[in-house]
């Protein structure tokens, strides 16, 4: 049960957009409603996608790079809220947390496609160079 569940969480973070469809299906299915169902989608599927963009840096590179994900977590976040509080002059935590976990999505998952490609380039390069 337990190499069971790990297989589904592998093919999770491996795939992140099986991840988003099929939340998006399940809670479209649920609730009826397009717009909730996208954002429900989007906002588990956010973690797939920075977990796959580090696991996809460390196979290309050979080093992890996690400190430097979370490092710009971190700034991003430091970012919107002072974005936040210099229009609104008051900070609402949950309103500043939503904009920036979508905003991580398109990131993330924008990094993701760009280390896709270029994993796919590396990989054919090595093999037509026979290295």
């Amino acid at each position: 049960m337990a190499e069971f569940i790990s297989m589904i969480a592998a093919a999770f973070v491996t795939v992140p957009l099986a991840g988003y469809l099929i939340v998006f299906i399940f809670s479209k299915h649920l609730t009826k409603n397009h717009r909730r169902s996208v954002h429900r989608a989007i906002d588990f599927s956010t973690l797939l996608f920075i977990i796959s963009v580090h696991f996809l840096i460390m196979i290309i590179c050979e080093k992890s790079f996690l400190w430097l994900i979370m490092l710009i977590l971190v700034i991003l976040a430091l970012t919107f809220v002072v974005i936040h509080w210099k229009y609104r002059q008051e900070v609402d935590f949950l309103r500043v947390f939503r904009g920036y976990w979508r905003f991580n999505f398109l990131l993330f998952s924008l990094a993701y496609l760009v280390l896709i490609v270029l994993g796919l380039f590396q990989r054919v390069f090595w093999q037509v160079a026979g290295l």
